[in-house]
């Protein structure tokens, strides 16, 4: 996992993993956003199952993905409410963290 802080509220990543929920709690992460579309990808795992254990550790999710298309308004929209509902620190997260990234730059336009 290679976490990249944006600022004091939010940072992104790649791809996580469900065992690598325990270290993102333990790094004092409140919420994470999928930005990744399931079966984007062979041996990605479902955001379900990265939120069900998520819920457990009692860090906030949302899906909020970000295909083919690029960070669509749909997309940035749902981000907005994602900062909206959310708690913070947030962990934003695609393949690269690059659409993680993206996506906050346009919600934070619409924020301001």
């Amino acid at each position: 996992m290679d976490i990249r802080a944006i600022n004091d509220e939010y940072s992104v990543s790649g791809q996580i993993t469900v065992e690598d929920l325990d270290a993102v709690a333990a790094l004092g992460f409140k919420s994470i956003v999928c930005h990744r579309p399931d079966n984007e990808e062979a041996g990605q795992p479902d955001f379900s199952v990265i939120a069900a254990r998520a819920k457990e550790l009692g860090i906030g999710t949302a899906h909020v993905p970000v295909g083919p298309m690029g960070v669509t308004a749909e997309a940035v929209n749902g981000m907005v409410d994602a900062l909206d509902d959310l708690p913070r620190p947030m962990l934003g997260y695609c393949r690269s963290g690059m659409r993680s990234t993206k996506t906050y730059e346009q919600a934070q336009r619409l924020r301001d």
